[in-house]
């Protein structure tokens, strides 16, 4: 259950409420004005709370659960126990996650400046910002309204702030310009100099890197993960990307719309990932690559060459993930026969 000294629900909401709410469409007989003050997993919910069903693999739970009411796909909702309201969606997951918003919306920041931050003259900070205690904000910074800066944190000089935009604790910007609505979560770097150097036996010599950061409305950059600026032209972090904890973005990289990045992967400078790609955990990807929109890698793949839109790989290095599964197959086979 939700641990109240974290967090507050803030129901409670009727049943009718919350499919508007959800995009959802009450199941017949389902009790409209039936109040719910939570959320909760179906094995735990009771008549108070929300909960939900969108893998068959819970379907056991589903069907023996005493939730007041669950979002379900319409081909599920005859399984559903009496007495529980039932809410219709195509997409249950998602439905849920609107409605599980409604019951745990956002933080907003409370505006104000801590005595110990330390803001340059000359900073513009839109209305109804909030910077924490130890927080830094150099000369020429631009911070849109209802921007929220964490404690330690260090905003470079130059860098711009869309409004809404949350840098979390000890986070370090620079040579960064940033959309509206952006999470950069806590220790997160971006716009450090790339891995950008001559290798010579005499001495490697460093290749300054003078490109930006562009991150584009909507981002989630998870924290301790790190975006190299560009070395001339900028690295590029398109609408809507979510970006999980402990990830390395190389200079001159650039992503589409809507990319997933999932933890520890990797991708090497100049690389391009279409609209919508996904990368798994601890996937790596090497420089100068296009990876086409719809473009899906495997977690702990290594993609050497070029994936195709809509294509699926894993492996390393990788390939079609159909012909991945045949090469372990084909494996074990061999090491039975070698074994037996």
């Amino acid at each position: 259950m939700v641990d109240s000294r974290f967090y507050t629900a803030a129901g409670p909401f009727s049943v009718a409420e919350l499919a508007e709410l959800s995009g959802a469409t009450l199941g017949a007989g389902a009790a409209a004005e039936k109040l719910l003050i939570d959320v909760a997993p179906l094995q735990t919910a009771g008549p108070e709370h929300l909960s939900f069903l969108d893998n068959r693999l819970y379907l056991e739970a589903f069907v023996n659960s005493g939730a007041g009411a669950c979002i379900v796909h319409p081909d599920l909702a005859a399984r559903a126990p009496g007495g529980m309201a039932v809410l219709l969606s195509e997409g249950p997951y998602k439905a849920y996650a609107l409605a599980a918003s409604a019951f745990y919306p956002p933080a907003k920041p409370e505006p104000g400046i801590a005595k110990s931050a330390v803001v340059a003259a000359g900073v513009v900070l839109g209305d109804g910002c909030r910077v924490e205690p130890g927080a830094v904000i150099g000369e020429g910074v631009e911070v849109g309204a209802r921007c929220w800066i964490g404690a330690n944190a260090v905003i470079g000089a130059g860098v711009v702030l869309g409004d809404d935009t949350i840098v979390g604790a000890c986070a370090s910007l620079a040579s960064c310009i940033v959309g509206n609505r952006v999470h950069i979560y806590p220790g997160a770097r971006i716009g450090q100099e790339g891995f950008g150097f001559a290798p010579d036996p005499a001495g490697h010599a460093r290749v300054p890197q003078v490109g930006r950061v562009i991150i584009h409305d909507d981002v989630e950059i998870g924290a301790n993960t790190t975006i190299d600026r560009g070395a001339g032209p900028d690295t590029v972090i398109g609408r809507g990307c979510r970006i999980d904890n402990l990830v390395q973005i190389g200079h001159n990289v650039e992503l589409g719309r809507g990319c997933i990045i999932v933890g520890q992967a990797g991708i090497s400078g100049s690389t391009k990932l279409g609209d919508f790609v996904a990368v798994g955990g601890q996937g790596g990807i090497a420089g100068h690559l296009d990876l086409g929109a719809g473009a899906r890698v495997a977690g702990q793949s290594g993609v050497m060459r070029d994936v195709a839109p809509g294509a699926t790989v894993g492996g390393y290095p990788a390939v079609p993930i159909r012909d991945w599964h045949r090469q372990t197959i084909a494996i074990a086979k061999l090491l039975k026969r070698k074994t037996g």
